[in-house]
């Protein structure tokens, strides 16, 4: 598996090919945002842009969006959340949404020590 990277809005990106990746919520921001208890998804097919939201997560406290890294296409989407986003709180790291292709533009993408570093500095 390749080591995952992360956005500054606390999503992780995997690469699983060059122009293909997975995208989740890292163990940061599950935590700020307590239990998830809803996700809405966005569709196989759909494009993605760069800095936009793709997704929202519902929790107890308040609805979030989920930022797409990149520019693209959903490639797939990970049904399970739909029925089980409390995923996102007990595996953040196992746990994708969706797999964007086609993969055009990226945002400026954190290695986890630079995204430790991120975190520390803003709290």
């Amino acid at each position: 598996m390749k080591a995952l990277l992360f956005t500054k809005t606390h999503e992780w990106v995997q690469f699983l090919e060059e122009s293909t990746i997975r995208v989740g919520l890292t163990d940061y921001a599950q935590k700020e945002l307590g239990d998830l208890v809803f996700v809405n998804l966005p569709e196989v097919g759909d494009e993605v842009t760069a800095e936009e939201a793709f997704a929202d997560v519902e929790s107890v406290k308040a609805v979030s969006n989920v930022y797409s890294p990149v520019t693209g296409t959903v490639k797939a989407v990970n049904e399970e959340l739909l029925d089980t986003p409390e995923l996102i709180n007990s595996e953040p790291y196992e746990t994708w949404f969706i797999e964007i292709d086609n993969v055009s533009e990226q945002v400026e993408l954190l290695s986890k020590d630079e995204y430790e570093k991120f975190i520390q500095e803003e709290e």
